[in-house]
């Protein structure tokens, strides 16, 4: 089965005005248009990308692992990198069919525990997220 990528135009109209419009908390999440340049296309090909025609990254989870990790790690935005990483995970994972069933805490958490990870355990750190991502992972309700 093919995985569907997402578009700066997506993370745009889905994923940050979502973020924006439930989660800014105590601290704004800036413009769309603040973003550092080519952080955010980066965060969104790198889950594409092939060496020798093969892909790096592997069915849904691996995709999604190491987007939510590049969009928390990566830091494409002045703030709010951890919000918009969750809604962007969300839309990556709606948009594939596929949803998690997991609270708001526990998500929080995770995207948390990946942020102040070190760089040089970020193998061991995307093998945890694939883990807990497969444990939450759901077909969406409408999506069979």
């Amino acid at each position: 089965m093919r995985t569907h990528s997402i578009s700066i135009n997506e993370v745009e109209y889905a994923a940050y005005r979502l973020a924006v419009q439930f989660m800014t908390w105590d601290e704004p999440i800036p413009s769309f248009g603040s973003r550092f340049p080519n952080s955010l296309e980066s965060c969104l090909k790198t889950p594409f990308q092939t060496y020798q025609k093969k892909h790096l990254y592997r069915g849904l989870v691996e995709k999604a692992a190491i987007l939510f990790y590049l969009m928390i790690k990566n830091h494409p935005f002045e703030n709010g990198n951890k919000r918009i990483a969750i809604m962007t995970l969300f839309y990556f994972l709606y948009k594939n069919g596929k949803w998690l069933n997991i609270d708001n805490k526990q998500l929080y958490d995770i995207a948390f525990n990946i942020a102040k990870t070190k760089p040089k355990s970020r193998d061991r750190a995307i093998k945890w997220l694939q883990t807990e991502l497969k444990n939450h992972l759901i077909n969406y309700p409408d999506k069979k």
